[in-house]
């Protein structure tokens, strides 16, 4: 639907949300955009805040759907985190110690976020 006093404006369902978050990879958008536009960054979270609406209600979708595919842990290890940042897992390391990147002790081993590994990403792009 398009409307808008200020020029034009679509809004789209909380189902049309969902899809985007899981398909369009709007998560990551998400991430890679925080901080760089306050108007686009706080529109992508409103579209995340009603697709998290959406999947959690009971209404769902019409008809069968196949399973979402399973993703991997929202938790990474040093060494996965080193995988996706092109570096060694001692880098890693190194940026939890200087508090470049939050890392939760889980026994004698580090887990970062995979958002916090985002940023770090952002920021080194900078």
């Amino acid at each position: 639907m398009i409307l808008g006093q200020d020029g034009p404006a679509v809004a789209i369902s909380a189902r049309t949300a969902a899809w985007l978050e899981r398909y369009a990879g709007l998560s990551a958008l998400r991430v890679r955009v925080r901080g760089t536009d306050p108007l686009i960054s706080e529109q992508l979270q409103e579209i995340r805040v009603v697709a998290m609406s959406w999947r959690g209600s009971a209404c769902g979708t019409e008809g069968a759907t196949s399973p979402e595919p399973a993703t991997s842990s929202e938790w990474l290890s040093t060494t996965e985190a080193a995988d996706l940042l092109g570096i060694g897992p001692r880098a890693v390391v190194k940026a939890i110690a200087r508090g470049s990147i939050p890392a939760k002790r889980v026994g004698n081993r580090h887990r970062v976020s995979r958002e916090d590994v985002e940023h770090y990403r952002s920021a080194r792009a900078a």
